[in-house]
């Protein structure tokens, strides 16, 4: 038997302790709670995170755009928050190229490793969507 790593005996140590204070957490997907969480349709979100509480203000894209900035700065820690803003991005009107230029500006802040994950993250998000738009393309 070989032996494990301090990083692998600190993950069973967890896994015991999940099962035994909650079996289903054994399971627990953080990715399947994101596919819980709705997408924003734009009027709300303008109204939420846009000009009905400041009109000379942001409006929503400008927001989200600097929530994902904000975002790529945690690095790792934020990725279904990254691909959530994604999806709330280009419900938003952003384009791709608006989403990858707020991602970018970061590598000088976060750094590559971060604006790296993000980018991957975003993509993965974006690819998604089409996805989604494809299937509803071919059911009409």
């Amino acid at each position: 038997m070989t032996e494990r790593t301090p990083v692998e005996e600190m993950l069973a140590r967890w896994q015991e302790m999940a099962r035994s204070m909650n079996p289903a957490l054994e399971t627990f997907n953080p990715r399947a709670m994101e596919a819980m969480w709705p997408t924003m349709p734009r009027e709300w979100m303008e109204m939420v995170f846009g000009n009905a509480w400041n009109r000379d203000g942001l409006d929503a894209k400008t927001r989200l755009l600097l929530t994902l900035a904000g975002l790529t700065m945690q690095g790792a820690q934020a990725d279904g928050q990254i691909r959530i803003t994604v999806r709330h991005l280009a419900e938003a009107g952003a384009t791709r190229q608006e989403i990858v230029e707020a991602i970018g500006m970061m590598s000088v802040f976060a750094g590559l490793p971060a604006m790296t994950r993000a980018m991957h993250l975003a993509q993965e998000a974006l690819e998604a969507l089409e996805a989604q738009e494809d299937e509803g393309d071919d059911e009409t």
